[in-house]
């Protein structure tokens, strides 16, 4: 029996006993996940596609290891223009370990959902809910965050992330690549963002929480 499933923006086929590495979940070391987003199963003979997703089905990993990938160099250079720039960066990943694939029963993902918004619906009363996404926006929806509160921002650095529709932390707490790559180029930052660790100081400030630099900088 196998499944196609899907996590992180990419598909994978699985089968019960495969290890595989998948784009960073934010889950523990030997925590046991349950993957939702299964398109299509197989048990050898009969074969059920979703539209999009089967509903029910689910795909249940035991997490084996967080690490991140070999460094991928970046380099930018203009003959005859003085100009050479250099990047590297280091994907993350989690490496999980299938322990079994089900047709039926799977948790569906508007439970974790729901729990959030029962968590914060205090916080929703008084301030308005920032975007989910990291999308680059090209005015703030309500009242933008104070960034200077992540550490290594400062008045001039927030002036450019707003330039650039930066203006929330949940913004920056859901970076992807591509959107790390492009504020790095944007700004020059050759890796601050990951050196610093801004996306899990953002992800403490936007959940309402406080970081070590946050309560100084109060």
């Amino acid at each position: 029996m196998y499944a196609v499933i899907k996590t992180g923006g990419k598909q994978y086929k699985v089968s019960e006993g495969d290890i595989l590495r998948v784009e960073k979940l934010d889950v523990e070391e030997g925590a046991t996940v349950e993957l939702d987003d299964v398109l299509m199963l197989s048990d050898g003979e009969n074969i059920q596609i979703g539209s999009p997703v089967i509903e029910g089905a689910h795909v249940s990993a035991t997490v084996r290891a967080q690490g991140r990938g070999k460094k991928v160099k970046i380099i930018k250079f203009k003959r005859r223009k003085h100009h050479r720039k250099q990047m590297g960066h280091r994907q993350w990943y989690t490496e999980l370990e299938i322990t079994g694939i089900s047709a039926t029963g799977g948790k569906t993902k508007a439970a974790p959902a729901k729990k959030v918004e029962a968590t914060s619906a205090a916080e929703k009363v008084e301030k308005p809910t920032p975007p989910a996404t990291a999308t680059f926006l090209s005015a703030p929806q309500g009242e933008p965050d104070d960034l200077k509160l992540i550490s290594g921002v400062g008045p001039k650095l927030e002036e450019k992330l707003n330039n650039l529709g930066i203006y929330h932390f949940s913004q920056i707490a859901n970076f992807t690549p591509e959107d790390i790559e492009k504020v790095d180029n944007e700004l020059n930052f050759k890796g601050r963002i990951e050196r610093e660790d801004w996306l899990g100081q953002a992800k403490i400030l936007a959940a309402g929480g406080e970081t070590e630099f946050s309560k100084k900088k109060k």
